[in-house]
């Protein structure tokens, strides 16, 4: 099932990280117990699943582009997620008050729907708020990856998350951790190189846009620090293989062995997860005549399961639900 407008669809684990949001006091004698953070979280999500009605489920698995939403959008549909693309602003030269401003009319709009669950916007911020007027652009990756400087790539990141936040928007979707083997794909200068222990040792990106996961944190959970204040939560694209590709095409097919992917591929995500990046972006592109989006044994059985990524969110660029 697909939904116009060029939207992107993700599977949202509800309540993972929007407890502040949430918490609002409940009405008469209508405990709701997924709106209280003293509760285990896998209590409040089946709680929160149990109410909601299909219409809802759907529009929580929804990310529609900023042109398509608004507060009655959000709140009609039950949308869970807007995205503003390359280019996609609430105005010509629009002020940090004019962003604030929009995210939070459309958050009023999730706040007052039947079970009051707060939309998440996300941007692209891949190197810099570039959306964003006056905002500071910095190198793309591979200008980056040149200098080999992961304390470089840490302090990029912690100055992206502050200028986002400044917009209002508290999620991003950067880094790519592509790692691209061939210059012919047109996405090539996202690429921090083509070695992935260059692309390993960038991936320092992540705890600055997030924050520095604590030492002895649950591997694989989530983390993005102070409440979000300063930090966002990243987006560690796009699993996996995406730089693989034959000739370089644009969201083709990676042809290789399991080793292959496994030790080429692979390892940017094995350091994302151990710093605890909140989602994961799945390609557009395929592994072997298969589309990554339709591949249970990576997504599942290998990334939740043998990697441990304890799901706060997977998003897709195609119009696909995954399960």
């Amino acid at each position: 099932m697909g939904f116009s407008g060029g939207c992107r669809v993700s599977v949202l684990l509800l309540l993972s990280w929007s407890s502040s949001c949430i918490l609002m006091a409940a009405a008469g004698a209508d405990y709701a117990k997924y709106k209280n953070p003293k509760e285990p979280l896998n209590k409040r999500i089946g709680d929160l699943l149990a109410r909601m009605t299909l219409a809802e489920k759907i529009g929580q698995m929804s990310q529609i582009e900023r042109e398509n939403a608004t507060a009655g959008v959000v709140r009609e549909y039950f949308i869970g997620s807007v995205l503003s693309g390359g280019g996609s602003v609430p105005s010509t030269n629009a002020t940090p008050e004019a962003w604030v401003g929009m995210v939070n009319e459309m958050q009023r709009g999730a706040l007052s729907t039947r079970l009051g669950i707060p939309m998440l916007y996300g941007i692209d911020a891949v190197h810099g708020h570039g959306n964003a007027y006056r905002a500071t652009i910095f190198p793309h990756n591979v200008g980056l990856g040149c200098t080999r400087d992961p304390e470089l790539a840490k302090k990029i990141g912690a100055a992206t998350a502050l200028e986002v936040r400044a917009t209002g928007i508290p999620y991003v979707f950067a880094p790519c951790v592509a790692v691209c083997r061939d210059p012919r794909w047109g996405r090539c200068y996202e690429s921090f190189s083509e070695d992935p222990k260059v692309v390993q040792l960038m991936a320092s990106v992540i705890s600055g846009l997030q924050g520095e996961i604590p030492t002895g944190s649950r591997r694989g959970a989530p983390f993005v620090a102070g409440g979000g204040k300063r930090n966002v939560a990243a987006c560690s694209k796009h699993y996996v293989g995406d730089g693989g590709t034959a000739g370089g095409a644009n969201e083709g097919d990676t042809a290789a062995t399991f080793h292959e992917l496994l030790s080429v591929h692979m390892p940017p995500y094995y350091t994302a997860v151990a710093q605890g990046v909140s989602t994961v972006m799945v390609s557009f592109s395929g592994w072997n005549g298969a589309k990554m989006h339709a591949n249970r044994f990576l997504i599942t059985d290998f990334l939740k399961t043998t990697l441990r990524f304890r799901v706060s969110l997977l998003i897709s660029l195609c119009n696909l639900f995954i399960s």
